[in-house]
């Protein structure tokens, strides 16, 4: 078993009971209680590499086994005499060898020995007491919680009892006492935030309630496919609680406090080999709690810089100390901390923050931020303000006294601070003289270099006689392309087009249509012309245009220029008479003109493509919308990736990124990437490796299979695989005239690139290199299936096989 803090070693169990234990039914070392689902077990373990014994609840059938909940984590048994049982008075109570002196007790306080309870273990992994006659909850381990944070679990304060709820860390992976790190929701002040303290210091805060979860959490907000949090404050109590989105998807959740400081989020699925960590907190140094002091903006670095700087209208306290890269001191007000108030005072907005603590804040949950800005300018004593909600103009945030912890925080929202006339006309004309500069420093050298690739232009038209049919503007545009990237005239594309006539058109998806077209050269053309009703459709455009025009490649689509003019945004390719790769292989009669040796150069070219772009090019490319009908074929029927639209570069060391919009389509897509929004190289690996076998076999990913019990291409195929059979799914039209040998090693090669987790699949490289050498390969491991009538576990994953999903922003 496994804790967030270490592993515990694993224990037999000789008994195994019900759910409930009874005054007749103590649990003793060795036995064991069972949730009714089996989904949490409590019983006796031994953490790390202690020799002590615990009382204590774990995943019953999750990897590894970690445990969620320990009753005597500060008063272990040294031996195995422990026996947890209900004494006469209704509690449960905890011996170990001295039988006469509890070791652990829930301490419920009653008058009378005739009293009659029951502890029963429940499915979300609460231990229950209650009353056998009313069932009357008398203690509850959720109550009392540990290191973890369960579903339904809450925490805060029941302003009825007094309780508070809090989670405080493991000692160490060998000792379940109570640690340095505690985790507290704040319930004194009218903005509550989750807190994590080491001892009695802040260590480091979520940041305010803004209606759908924590502010400054964006890897534990509720605004995620997995998880959603709540907040309850009323006079009853104030408390925050979270839980699967869908309860039934058979997951596994927690959310873990270590003993180094920070919080964890872990998910399983049953058939999950391990936990796999979707989020974590702290984020990075800036989120260590007042780190620039007060008045104090914290920004993450590349290199060497200093993160911190000061807010609008306030200097470092301590130069001194700043340059020597120092900040906890902070900021003051500059000019000696001349008072500001009403007329002489005004607001400069400060973008994308974690709002500062507001401990001290007052809220006005139906106020605008009009309103907002018009009580703060009134009140000498209110330094800043801010909206409560994801929409800015939603509530009111105002702070009183010390603006501290604000960070630069990718999806974060606008803080208004408080500065004097003075100070606010320095910094007014510092920025606008600033701005000026700039603006003739670029306007200087993108005049001399439009001049330069003007000259250059002319001379090389002169010498090998080339025509670009009546380009509308240089053929550089700094802010779309490189210095060899043509603009065409929006009349020289209608032409080409016939006014892009639907006799020409050879397509269409979410982004627009695409167009045959014949220059005056009598060179053809392929115009990709984005819709002028969809927003997503520019950003690809933008995207695409940034990213096609730097990469050369025989195996990547050519472009050949662009048209902008007005509301006209379109793309010029290179003209691929033999369209796409999906009008061929799964079209009945046309893919019998694909025999193995054409298919094969194929998957090979389309391997090489993707290497390149993962490896080879200068930019690390991850495509995100690899499918039969983004490769488009030549005269030759050499394969061409298209479609950059959807496409992100990565560094060269990241190994993954993660993102708040899944975007590709449906069938494609690996499993993290649909499920968890996490994408890769691996996330092109499995795309990869569903077009292949879809090339061996001539159907779609999709494909709804009668006559078996596995229903989509993958299953099916691993069906087959397993059963020694899968040479049955090869395309009949292929005849007995393929090599065996050769065709089972793409299918095996096709496994084991859509291999349910990202690690066990292989890199481009290694497929590349295992499509051209006969090495042995390793046997794959199950796929992962995703049907298509399981798309209500993310909530963006609307599309089906031939359709994509193009939301473009990522964090």
């Amino acid at each position: 078993m496994e804790n967030g803090n270490g592993k515990t070693k694993a224990y037999y169990f000789d008994t195994l009971q019900q759910d409930t234990l009874t005054i007749s039914k103590p649990i003793r070392d060795g036995d064991l209680l069972v949730s009714n689902g089996e989904t949490f077990a409590l019983g006796f373990f031994t953490p790390g590499e202690s020799t002590n014994r615990y009382v204590g609840i774990w995943f019953y059938k999750a990897p590894e086994k970690p445990v969620a909940w320990v009753a005597n984590r500060d008063n272990p048994i040294t031996d195995t005499s422990g026996v947890l049982s209900i004494d006469l008075h209704g509690n449960l109570v905890l011996y170990g060898e001295d039988r006469k002196k509890s070791i652990w007790s829930t301490n419920i306080v009653t008058n009378s020995n005739d009293i009659i309870t029951l502890a029963q273990l429940t499915d979300s992994g609460n231990l229950v007491l209650f009353l056998n006659e009313t069932s009357e909850v008398l203690w509850q381990s959720f109550d009392y919680p540990t290191d973890t944070f369960l579903p339904s679990m809450k925490l805060g304060l029941d302003r009825t009892t007094g309780l508070n709820r809090i989670l405080t860390s493991w000692k160490s992976k060998d000792d379940p006492g109570i640690g340095n790190f505690s985790f507290i929701l704040n319930t004194n002040s009218s903005s509550p935030e989750l807190f994590l303290y080491k001892g009695n210091i802040l260590w480091w805060r979520s940041g305010h309630w803004n209606g759908i979860g924590w502010s400054g959490m964006p890897t534990l907000s509720s605004n995620d496919s997995v998880m959603n949090f709540n907040l309850f404050k009323n006079e009853y109590e104030t408390s925050t609680i979270w839980g699967l989105r869908y309860p039934g998807a058979s997951l596994f959740s927690r959310l873990v406090v270590n003993g180094s400081g920070s919080i964890h989020r872990f998910v399983s699925a049953i058939s999950d080999q391990e936990w796999d960590i979707l989020g974590t907190v702290p984020l990075d140094r800036c989120d260590n709690y007042g780190k620039c002091g007060a008045f104090g903006k914290c920004q993450v670095q590349n290199g060497t810089e200093f993160e911190c700087t000061c807010l609008p209208g306030f200097e470092p306290r301590s130069p001194s100390e700043w340059s020597a890269r120092n900040a906890t001191s902070g900021c003051v007000k500059k000019h000696g901390g001349a008072s500001i108030c009403k007329s002489v005072a005004e607001f400069v907005k400060v973008e994308n923050v974690k709002l500062p603590e507001s401990s001290f804040a007052r809220v006005d949950e139906k106020l605008s931020l009009k309103e907002c800005e018009r009580l703060c300018l009134e009140n000498c004593s209110c330094t800043a303000y801010g909206g409560i909600g994801v929409k800015e103009e939603v509530g009111c945030l105002r702070w009183f006294g010390e603006l501290m912890d604000t960070r630069v925080l990718d999806g974060g929202q606008n803080l208004y601070v408080r500065v004097d006339a003075f100070e606010l006309d320095h910094f007014k004309k510092f920025f606008a003289n600033k701005r000026r500069l700039a603006i003739m420093v670029v306007a200087l050298v993108v005049t001399s270099l439009l001049i330069f690739l003007y000259a250059h232009w002319l001379i090389k038209r002169k010498r090998k006689g080339m025509h670009i049919d009546s380009p509308s503007r240089s053929e550089f545009d700094g802010s779309k392309s490189n210095s060899k990237f043509p603009v065409y005239d929006l009349k020289t594309i209608i032409a080409a087009t016939n006014n892009f006539s639907a006799a020409n058109e050879l397509g269409k998806g979410g982004f627009g249509s695409v167009y045959k077209g014949l220059l005056q050269n009598k060179m053809e053309i392929a115009v990709k012309r984005l819709s002028k009703y969809t927003v997503q459709g520019v950003e690809q455009f933008k995207n695409e245009v940034a990213l096609i025009a730097k990469l050369q490649h025989r195996n990547l689509v050519r472009i050949l220029g662009c048209c902008i003019q007005g509301e006209e945004m379109m793309l010029i390719y290179e003209y691929l008479p033999n369209k796409s790769l999906d009008s061929f292989i799964f079209d009945e009669t046309k893919r019998s003109c694909l025999d193995w040796g054409k298919r094969f150069e194929i998957i090979c070219g389309i391997a090489r493509g993707i290497l390149y772009l993962h490896q080879d090019s200068r930019l690390r490319i991850i495509h995100r919308d690899l499918k039969a009908s983004n490769i488009l074929l030549d005269n030759t029927l050499n394969p061409k990736i298209s479609d950059f639209g959807m496409a992100r570069i990565v560094g060269g060391d990241q190994i993954e990124v993660n993102t708040n919009h899944v975007v590709g389509t449906y069938g494609y897509m690996s499993p993290e990437y649909a499920m968890q929004g996490i994408f890769s190289i691996k996330s092109d690996v499995y795309s990869f490796g569903v077009l292949l076998l879809e090339i061996i076999v001539g159907k779609k990913n999709g494909t709804y299979y009668h006559d078996g019990p596995s229903l989509y291409l993958n299953e099916h195929v691993w069906d087959l695989w397993r059963e020694g059979k899968v040479m049955e799914i090869v395309d009949a039209s292929l005849g007995e005239t393929y090599p065996a040998n050769e065709v089972l090693r793409c299918i095996q090669i096709g496994l084991l690139c859509v291999q349910e987790h990202a690690r066990d699949r292989p890199t481009m490289l290694t497929v590349v290199f295992m499509l051209g050498n006969d090495t042995p390969l390793p046997s794959p491991k199950q796929p992962a299936f995703i049907s298509t009538s399981n798309n209500n576990n993310r909530d963006m994953l609307t599309s089906v096989n031939e359709i994509s999903v193009s939301e473009i922003d990522g964090r």
